[in-house]
């Protein structure tokens, strides 16, 4: 039985990056390098930023150092309407003081992992968990995307968990970003509930996804290949079939490329290269930089499949 909905006006649609966190040499957040990286990709193909999602290290910050980053954006002049604020926590209240900072810089939305330390919970339990957080924040500008990543959290979002959010919030909770990699899963999303708004977690399957009613890409590897994911958007959106199909396989290779990598350290190595800035290098622990062969194959590789990297900011 599909799920009553509706989308909201003012949503975010296309090619969003999961955006890389810069950092000092001390590990603490480089806001000033974060906000440059941002409008960069603004400039460079990009709808709207998704900040402190995996590829943000979220989990490696603290509540704190996430709030004063969402308020270093929007203070440097990063449109909060352009901004998905990664929120889920697996306490509560941390959940509620990041979707409140959210929404103070006038975000567009704020994508949610479900609290993902215990294993094995169930829907009813997940439910009550986004629920407590809605009911919390209290706001009807909340709007939430579902962060459905169970290779990493290990706990799914499930299609009657969303079922069961839509009909108790059909104005609050509006779409999800599948980082699974299962089409079918990700087809089933779309098809059953109309107007929830998909996000393929790769851009690989960004055409696909456009193709069943979803609305784009939240993607690590759009921060560099958003030009090429955007040709892939730009042409579909034009109704273009040949060069859509033209485009996706182009940015599929280039997706394929670098994955054969940590994707978080093989970023920031581009990004580095690209700009000049060995500050782009620096990981917190648990993650560590690529060691320098890798990086060199990494380099040959990018170089084969002429990424077309727009000029640094």
């Amino acid at each position: 039985m599909n799920a009553e909905h509706k989308p909201s006006d003012g949503l975010i649609s296309g090619v969003l990056p999961a955006v890389l966190s810069p950092l000092h040499a001390d590990l603490s957040p480089d806001h000033t390098r974060h906000i440059r990286h941002c409008s960069w990709l603004l400039a460079n193909g990009c709808d709207g930023l998704a900040i402190h999602g995996t590829t943000g290290e979220a989990n490696s910050f603290s509540v704190g150092e996430r709030v004063a980053t969402l308020e270093a954006l929007a203070a440097g002049g990063i449109d909060g309407s352009r901004i998905i604020a990664g929120t889920g926590c697996c306490a509560l209240p941390d959940s509620v003081t990041l979707n409140k900072a959210a929404l103070q810089i006038g975000a567009a939305g704020v994508l949610m992992l479900p609290p993902f330390y215990y294993k094995n919970v169930s829907d009813e339990g997940l439910f009550a968990g986004y629920s407590e957080v809605i009911q919390r924040v209290g706001d009807a500008a909340l709007k939430i995307y579902l962060y459905h990543f169970p290779a990493l959290s290990g706990v799914p979002i499930t299609l009657s968990l969303i079922e069961r959010l839509l009909s108790a919030y059909p104005n609050t909770v509006v779409g999800v970003k599948d980082s699974a990699g299962d089409f079918e899963n990700m087809k089933a999303m779309a098809t059953q509930f109309p107007g929830f708004q998909v996000f393929a977690g790769s851009e690989r399957l960004l055409l696909d996804c456009l193709e069943i009613g979803g609305a784009g890409t939240i993607s690590a590897t759009v921060n560099v290949t958003s030009l090429q994911a955007s040709q892939v958007f730009a042409a579909w959106k034009n109704g273009d079939d040949e060069a859509a199909k033209k485009h996706q396989d182009r940015l599929t290779n280039s997706r394929l490329a670098i994955e054969d990598y940590p994707l978080v350290p093989a970023l920031k190595a581009i990004i580095a290269q690209h700009t000049g800035n060995d500050g782009w290098l620096t990981l917190r622990p648990p993650l560590v930089a690529l060691p320098g062969a890798k990086r060199t194959a990494l380099f040959d590789a990018i170089e084969r499949i002429d990424l077309d990297l727009a000029e640094a900011a």
